[in-house]
């Protein structure tokens, strides 16, 4: 019989404006969404694992997660308030083998990511990433765990099933919904992690500012850039300045994440006018990131098939283009703009701080 845990981690100081890291994060809260529903589908027992920077913390993390009924563990203190990779080995290490789990969920967190498969490996077990969906096989004989991932630029959809236990499963992030369980009081068992000579020390913690950085993965809008920003308008001339100064306005007011084609990040090279705050990190599509925010809005983009997989994720489409025949246009997007976007931000960005003042 399968033993499920689910590995959480709390937020950092920095993520969530507090004095220290109580709250779970969001991605931790969507494998735990997953975890139960698996548990639910096999009948498994249920066991939660919290890395917080102290016992407070976990104990408050802890009563979030309380109504799951699950059992709670927990690894505490200061060595991991902060991500590091031999203190964090070591709590999953330890919270895997006080679990004696079978299957091991954890989301893909740029602080889990970076160490599951080394604790993995230590385990004698096996890893398995960019995880999008689990679910029961329909095989004859005994029920199989498949998990669902994407190859491949998404291009390719992938069911995996193994008989390696522990058989770790990193989720990717918007793929299922957060648990919103009612608080309540928890019994969480501490967990003692032996941590190795740490030869790291973190000594603070460097932040773009909020109007210099573009890419914000919890954002709830993507405003994505196309290639037609950068080209010649109605008058005859290009206006790459200013269509970087709508674009940079729009982001601070709104606080959407910024995505781009790969055409309009690739003209630096090529001699052409360009948003300097683009780099291919922004690139979205069949040769960039699968963006997952609720909302999506592009402007001046052509809104084909390559760039449209990207978009695989986002419930709400929508566009801005002068072409009333664009890729967006044949059913690719639920509302389409056949304006100027030089115009529609103009305007938006107004509204927008007048609302905001």
């Amino acid at each position: 019989m399968e033993t499920i845990l689910v590995l959480t981690h709390t937020a950092l100081s920095n993520e969530t404006g507090a004095d220290t890291g109580a709250a779970l994060t969001r991605a931790s809260l969507e494998a735990m969404t997953a975890g139960k529903e698996l548990a639910a589908q096999l009948s498994a027992s249920l066991t939660i694992g919290i890395v917080a920077p102290d016992s407070v913390a976990a104990s408050a993390a802890a009563s979030s997660l309380a109504s799951a009924g699950a059992r709670l563990l927990a690894v505490s203190g200061e060595p991991f308030a902060q991500p590091r990779y031999a203190s964090d080995a070591a709590a999953l290490e330890a919270l895997a083998r006080t679990a004696n789990a079978s299957i091991i969920l954890a989301p893909a967190s740029a602080r889990f990511a970076r160490v599951a498969a080394g604790v993995a490996h230590r385990l004698g077990g096996f890893i398995d990433t960019h995880i999008t969906g689990l679910q029961i096989g329909t095989a004859p004989g005994a029920e199989s765990i498949e998990a669902t991932r994407w190859f491949y630029r998404q291009r390719v959809e992938a069911v995996l099933t193994r008989d390696v236990r522990p058989w770790f499963l990193l989720l990717d992030a918007g793929t299922h919904a957060a648990f919103a369980g009612e608080s309540a009081s928890a019994q969480v068992e501490q967990v003692a992690a032996q941590i190795p000579a740490l030869r790291t020390t973190v000594s603070g913690l460097r932040s773009p500012a909020q109007g210099a950085q573009t890419i914000r993965p919890d954002a709830k809008l993507l405003f994505v850039a196309g290639a037609g920003w950068t080209k010649k308008q109605l008058d005859g001339q290009a206006h790459a300045p200013e269509a970087g100064d709508l674009i940079l306005a729009f982001l601070r007011v709104s606080g959407a994440s910024l995505g781009s084609s790969k055409s309009l990040v690739d003209q630096g090279g090529e001699g052409q006018p360009v948003l300097p705050f683009l780099t291919h990190l922004n690139q979205i599509g069949q040769t960039g990131s699968t963006p997952r925010h609720a909302k999506g809005l592009s402007t001046c983009c052509h809104g084909e098939e390559p760039h449209v997989v990207g978009w695989r994720f986002i419930a709400q489409r929508r566009a801005v283009s002068l072409d009333p025949n664009c890729g967006w246009t044949r059913g690719k997007a639920d509302v389409v703009y056949v304006a100027d976007a030089f115009q529609v931000m103009a305007k938006l960005n107004a509204l927008l701080e007048a609302a905001k003042a």
